[in-house]
């Protein structure tokens, strides 16, 4: 071990792992890193994530931690991107609720939650309502088929494959010792022996069940279209009872469109029902859908714990888990990566305690 360098092992490359590698190597440590995939991510929930930074929105299904998280990273973000190398889409224009008229009720129930959060969390920017001139100052292709909206400002979103491309790059560059296809467990790791590494972080999503067995999957069913016809600035989500679907624009007419969360770790395809519920709402957006291409129509599981949220667990004093971040990766990752890290240079954390982002230790 070289006492002038701290050495780090990081299980899991998907988004967790990927920040968590790059900024422990950025800060001097000689990292390792072992993922049972590939170094594409294609076992990562977050290839297939619409990566949406938008903490008001989800206030209407998740805790005001959860908020404070988004909050929090929102304004990491840029910061963190302007360290890498190569570009990576990231706009803040805010995000677009609409609903058609049967499903009024539906979104005054939806605006009362934004209220409520408001509330308790005064300082996120406020919900601003629309009429139908409001929508089509926004989203001039929308105007005619809303006539009420909500537009939440401030919320961004990122382009999640370029992200995760962008934070290999930069683990390669600083030549990170990368083992794809290669699991390992914290057990098998002495940290702070002879001839093992200093710290040991495990960020293996539903990988870690075997060692945290609270952990369970969140299915969920994404598709990616390539429209030309279809002009949007912003995320928009349709409000609806059945189903909430998102549409989040990336780059050159791609568009990321998800809607369903089921309760399995199941990750057979997505089933023809869903997908033509994914798509009809869609449509019912903007008709130019309907001449798209499909990209792909992708399903994964979200790691999630019993009470949603996500959690740091430290197995002994230089192990630790880093899991839960269930539908939110992107949206709380910052807050979570930027906790870790106080904790392994402070050995212990204010910033999870400001956010309410729950540290436990637990026997190894």
């Amino acid at each position: 071990m070289n006492l002038s360098r701290p050495s780090s092992v990081v299980l899991g490359a998907g988004l967790m792992g990927r920040l968590l590698a790059w900024q422990l190597a950025r800060a001097g440590h000689a990292v390792t890193v072992y993922e049972a995939g590939s170094a594409d991510a294609q076992g990562s929930p977050a290839r297939i994530a619409a990566a949406m930074l938008a903490p008001l929105a989800e206030s209407a299904v998740t805790e005001p931690s959860v908020v404070e998280m988004g909050r929090y990273s929102l304004q990491r973000w840029p910061a963190l991107l302007a360290q890498l190398s190569q570009p990576v889409f990231f706009q803040q224009d805010g995000t677009l609720i609409l609903w058609h008229r049967q499903d009024a009720a539906e979104a005054q129930r939806f605006a009362r939650q934004l209220q409520t959060t408001q509330e308790k969390l005064p300082a996120l920017p406020k919900p601003q309502a629309l009429d139908a001139a409001g929508v089509t100052q926004l989203e001039p292709s929308l105007g005619h088929r809303f006539t009420q909206g909500l537009y939440l400002p401030g919320e961004g979103q990122l382009d999640n494959r370029q992200l995760l491309a962008a934070l290999l790059h930069e683990l390669q560059t600083l030549q990170v010792d990368l083992h794809w296809n290669s699991p390992r467990a914290p057990q098998d790791f002495q940290p702070g022996t002879a001839g093992q590494p200093d710290w040991v972080f495990d960020c293996r999503g539903l990988g870690a069940q075997a060692q945290w067995p609270q952990l369970r999957g969140i299915r969920g069913e994404v598709a990616r279209l390539h429209a030309p016809e279809v002009t949007l600035s912003r995320p928009t989500r349709l409000i609806h009872p059945r189903y909430a679907v998102y549409i989040a624009p990336k780059q050159d007419h791609v568009f990321v469109i998800g809607a369903t969360e089921i309760e399995s770790d199941d990750l057979s395809p997505p089933s023809v029902r869903s997908t033509l519920e994914l798509l009809s709402a869609a449509y019912t957006v903007h008709p130019g859908f309907a001449e798209a291409r499909i990209l792909e129509i992708a399903t994964q599981c979200r790691p999630t714990l019993p009470d949603n949220l996500p959690a740091i667990r430290q197995l002994g004093a230089r192990t630790l888990q880093v899991n839960g971040l269930y539908r939110h990766g992107f949206m709380i990752s910052p807050a979570v990566l930027d906790a870790v890290l106080e904790l392994v240079r402070e050995q212990t954390t204010t910033l999870a305690t400001s956010l309410d982002l729950h540290v436990e230790t637990v026997p190894a």
